[in-house]
């Protein structure tokens, strides 16, 4: 094998190709929608602070980790997170643990998938005129519709944004189950279909031809994109002169003026520590499948620092400068009590109608969310399709065809199972969220304690043009474990249990489970996903032992002489 390159049939082309596929994968709605409501939420400008210490010790650090660690398998002839963790640890557990790696995202595809054909299917009703207020179309039915059967005279204001959320939710299927199968909902599914296929032609393409050729061109259009809009955002000044309060410098300062008594609160330290973690992608298994395609002296130090940066430029500085200010023009202090899609799909059209040139603009910010999403949802497929061709020899057209399959099913139960977005909220809680900081705690443990961190240091500057200072392998070890296992308890202990605050009764993830029949078939659906993923593991395992392919391997993962 040649100590140059991975020993897998890809590689990528260039080394600004693999940033920005990787950097591609970490920037999606998160950015743009959840991480301004949080930062709101919890103390605006003061929330930074916590912020950036989550993103100095937990999220570069595991991001430096994954990376050194998929270089290390992919050299040694392994693309997938069963084989990569077989190598990093030579017990036969190891490639049980990869796969949760494969589940993760997996699943978070089955359903991010529909929220990136909301973003497609939005920017079309800009474009038809739907989603605009006096042109006759569905949102003008909507609203002639609420005026007439209300019991009090609706204001202009009231009456549209009433008529946006109802859009929402008659557009996702909100009502009731099996609300998207209806005739009227067809183009909705032609929309959902478009989408599905353009993710399996990028990643049928592969990882030169298509990941990265998609996202070397998509990332700087969402760039350009995002600026468009942030550059009319600003210059909105105050629409309403019956609101004065409501303009863009209210906004910003509703977003950015600290609130530093929100500093002793621990659930802005676990909300700051969980964005950092979500943004960066870490825990997803996605990096280290990226990484893995990596020759020997490709550069992981300041590849992970730039990817890094870029998702944190795209973060603070457009969508922490876009989509809350933009809200609190129209809704003002209510913006920040708004979810991630209130504010997306709801806030913002109604901002949309207020400003000239809100059909241009309406279609452009929901392009840009379609093409945040889909640079994210390509590389959730990565992982999996490596690990159907590694570990069965499957070629690239039989790989994405189970995997289409697999994923049809996933998105086709959350399609129809859209009452109230439940087992949306299930798959993202459970999967999203959970098996997210459970991973990211193995990864810790298996470089920390497993692999090394003198052999993870070593590794990880080959090939360096930047040092990684000493104490961070440290932290890796010891700090970022803690870390995450402190988070991990904290997050479930404000989620699982049913409880009541200041007099509110909030039901738990545990107690949902036990009442609701949708939310014990997500859970089940999941299990038997993860059941038949590991049931594969076994089975690639053993060909793999069959074929030898760890026989030239020493115990601790390095080659024989």
């Amino acid at each position: 094998m040649s100590n140059n390159q991975s020993s897998g049939s890809e590689n990528w082309g260039t080394r600004i190709g693999v940033i920005l596929a990787v950097a591609g994968s970490a920037v999606g709605l998160g950015n743009f929608l959840r991480f301004p409501g949080i930062a709101a939420q919890n103390g605006g400008g003061a929330f930074m602070l916590p912020y950036f210490i989550s993103l100095l010790v937990l999220g570069i650090p595991l991001c430096w980790a994954e990376w050194t660690m998929g270089r290390y398998g992919g050299l040694r002839g392994f693309n997938s997170a069963p084989g990569i963790f077989s190598v990093l640890w030579r017990n036969p557990l190891a490639k049980y643990l990869g796969g949760v790696a494969l589940l993760i995202p997996l699943v978070i595809y089955m359903y991010y998938v529909l929220i990136e054909a909301w973003c497609l299917g939005y920017a079309i009703d800009y474009l038809t005129g739907d989603l605009i207020l006096g042109t006759g179309g569905s949102v003008d039915t909507l609203v002639e519709s609420l005026r007439e059967n209300s019991a009090v005279p609706l204001s202009d204001k009231q009456a549209a944004s009433q008529a946006f959320a109802k859009y929402f939710g008659n557009f996702v299927g909100s009502g009731e189950n099996g609300a998207l199968l209806d005739p009227e909902h067809r183009s909705w599914l032609l929309i959902l279909g478009m989408t599905f296929l353009i993710n399996f032609v990028f990643i049928y393409r592969g990882i030169s031809r298509g990941i990265e050729t998609f996202c070397r061109f998509a990332m700087p259009l969402l760039v350009v994109l995002a600026l468009v809009v942030l550059v009319r955002v600003l210059t909105l000044g105050t629409p309403d002169p019956a609101y004065p309060e409501q303009s863009v410098l209210g906004g910003l300062g509703f977003m950015w003026n600290p609130d530093f008594h929100k500093l002793a609160d621990p659930q802005t330290w676990l909300a700051a520590s969980g964005q950092i973690f979500f943004s960066l992608s870490v825990g997803f298994g996605i990096i280290i499948n990226y990484a893995s395609y990596l020759r020997r002296n490709d550069d992981v130090v300041l590849s992970g620092l730039c990817s890094s940066s870029m998702n944190e430029f795209f973060e603070v500085c457009l969508g922490g400068l876009i989509t809350l200010p933009a809200a609190f023009i129209f809704l003002g202090a209510a913006a920040g009590e708004q979810g991630t899609f209130g504010l997306g799909f709801v806030a913002l059209p109604n901002v949309f109608a207020m400003m000239h040139g809100g059909r241009l603009f309406g279609f452009l910010w929901f392009f840009m969310l379609f093409l945040a999403a889909i640079t994210s949802s390509v590389s959730m497929l990565q992982p999996v399709i490596a690990f159907f061709e590694e570990g069965f020899g499957l070629k690239r057209h039989a790989s994405a065809a189970l995997l289409g399959i697999l994923s049809a099913m996933g998105c086709g139960f959350v399609f129809y199972f859209s009452e109230d977005m439940l087992a949306l909220d299930m798959f993202d809680f459970w999967v999203g969220s959970v098996l997210i900081f459970i991973l990211a705690l193995i990864q810790s443990i298996i470089y920390g304690w497993l692999f090394g961190i003198e052999r993870g240091e070593r590794e990880a500057h080959l090939g360096a043009h930047l040092r990684i200072p000493r104490f961070i392998q440290y932290m890796l070890k010891y700090v970022v474990p803690i870390y995450l296992m402190t988070i991990l308890v904290a997050f479930c202990w404000e989620k699982l249990p049913s409880r009541t605050v200041d007099g509110e009764y909030h039901e738990g993830y545990i107690e949902m489970i036990a009442t609701n029949r949708i939310a014990l078939l997500s859970v089940v659906f999941i299990g038997a996903v993860l059941m038949f993923l590991l049931l594969l593991v076994r089975i690639a395992g053993k060909r793999w032992e069959a074929e030898g392919r760890f026989a030239d391997l020493e115990p601790e993962g390095e080659f024989r002489k």
